[in-house]
């Protein structure tokens, strides 16, 4: 009876050992959890330099002549033309986000300006022209390469070396002049054709609105003063590079 009992307790031991054994077996078998590797995310920089080539077309239409005691050398017997003018400009751009950013345009034009009308064929003279524009973009980003853009803001223009004609026209000639600096607003489209993720090609169109007083001196005696509508067309070409 003793040997029983003690063979049936061995059995339910034995028992007991397998089952732990199996169970240990069975956790061996599941499957180890998969842990899915984040992606690596680049790191975004916010700047972009753009060099182009720029053509600055004005639009002088409407510019106004006041010749002291000459009425008929002054509006609406005259107006002005001024020269268009190409010259290479840089560009800098900052991404608040990927879809806004600010735009910085760095550049100088040389310009010609003449009379028209009753003043046709007269000199005035040459200006410089540092022209900082600085705009507020929006960016599509819905196109893949292709990224188009809109902007508004404000630019300040410098006149500098300016040079009256002292040329001789029909027995008039401008001895003096002096062009003020002025504020204008300015608006803009464009876009840039990425052709990798640093470098693209670039296509832009601003249109300014610049209207400065002027004073001159013609044969040094006679006070002529007006408003210079330039109103200038910049129409630019170049290369993109974003960091």
């Amino acid at each position: 009876m003793n040997t029983l009992l003690k063979l049936s307790s061995s059995l339910l031991v034995l028992a007991a050992v397998c089952g732990a054994m199996g169970s240990a077996q069975a956790a061996d078998l599941q499957a180890a959890p998969v842990y899915a590797k984040a992606p690596v995310v680049e790191a975004w920089n916010p700047w972009m330099l753009r060099v182009r080539a720029l053509g600055v077309l004005p639009d002088a239409g409407g510019s106004t002549v006041n010749v002291t005691g000459v009425p008929a050398l002054s509006s609406p017997n005259s107006s002005l033309t001024i020269s268009n003018s190409v010259v290479p400009e840089l560009d800098i751009s900052y991404f608040f986000t990927r879809n806004i950013a600010a735009e910085l345009i760095l550049g100088v034009t040389r310009h010609s300006i003449s009379g028209t009308g009753a003043l046709n064929g007269l000199n005035i003279g040459k200006s410089w022209l540092l022209p900082p524009t600085l705009t507020l973009q929006y960016h599509f980003t819905d196109f893949g390469a292709f990224k188009p853009y809109v902007g508004a803001g404000v630019n300040y223009t410098v006149f500098y070396n300016q040079n009256a004609a002292n040329q001789v026209s029909n027995g008039l000639a401008v001895t003096s002049l002096h062009i003020s600096n002025q504020w204008g607003a300015a608006v803009q489209f464009g876009f840039d054709y990425m052709l990798d993720k640093h470098w693209g090609l670039n296509v832009d169109v601003k249109k300014l609105w610049l209207q400065p007083n002027y004073s001159a001196t013609v044969n040094g005696a006679i006070p002529v003063s007006g408003r210079a509508n330039i109103d200038p067309w910049l129409v630019g070409a170049g290369v993109t590079y974003k960091f």
